[in-house]
């Protein structure tokens, strides 16, 4: 977080800890999911171990995975306790069952995460212009390519077409788009039940959709039947 790269050639250490200042916001801040992936590529190059601090969900451990870094603390992994525990926590302690099945992806693949990502955060920056006061904001976006869209429609398909889960991610991309205009209307006509039940609904889809998304990593291709090698995530 704070400490100059240098460091890596000054010092004799073993392990590098990434700042939980970029953990914690990792799957929704493109910026931070670039840095993240930067340090784990430079710890590698370097050939030291890293450890990444503030995983508080399985989620965050399972992009972790993905990258490449297998250490981590954080509230998704325990909360602090006082030391006469921690003996009984380690041998009953068992990592999520996703986790175990995960490894790390291709950097071809690399794109498909920042993508995804990429969507989070336009899906949390319409649900804040739904539910405040940026119905301006709303309406421009709602009507424009996000970079999601743009993604998906270039290197996205050039990628993965002709992968069985590609038709569903394309189906539910456009649905987020068209449940976000007709909640933009919703709100325009003063219908906040409808727009607070609305953006519950979107970020039930959004997920259906980054669901779909992460499939396209194992999903077989539909021309000639095998995967990518990838492990889903669940």
């Amino acid at each position: 977080g704070y400490s100059s790269l240098t460091y890596l050639k000054r010092l004799s250490v073993d392990q590098l800890k990434i700042d939980q200042s970029f953990v914690r916001d990792m799957l929704d801040d493109p910026d931070d999911l670039t840095i993240l992936e930067g340090v784990i590529s430079l710890a590698g190059a370097f050939r030291r171990e890293v450890i990444a601090e503030g995983v508080e969900t399985v989620a965050h451990g399972e992009m972790l995975l993905l990258l490449g870094c297998e250490l981590a603390q954080g509230y998704g992994i325990a909360r602090p306790m006082p030391a006469d525990e921690v003996p009984a926590w380690m041998a009953t302690w068992r990592p999520d069952p996703g986790w175990e099945t995960l490894r790390p992806i291709g950097r071809e693949d690399l794109p498909l995460l920042f993508a995804g990502t990429e969507h989070r955060a336009w899906v949390l920056e319409m649900e804040n212009a739904l539910l405040g006061d940026s119905a301006g904001l709303l309406s421009q976006h709602s009507v424009q390519r996000c970079r999601f869209g743009a993604w998906l429609e270039g290197e996205g398909a050039a990628r993965y077409a002709d992968h069985a889960a590609f038709p569903e991610v394309e189906r539910l991309h456009d649905a987020v788009h068209d449940l976000v205009e007709a909640l933009g209307e919703q709100k325009r006509a003063g219908n906040r039940e409808a727009v607070l039940d609305g953006t519950k609904a979107l970020r039930a889809l959004s997920e259906s959709l980054l669901a779909a998304l992460r499939m396209l990593i194992n999903e077989p291709l539909t021309d000639v039947g095998q995967g990518t090698g990838g492990a889903a995530l669940t």
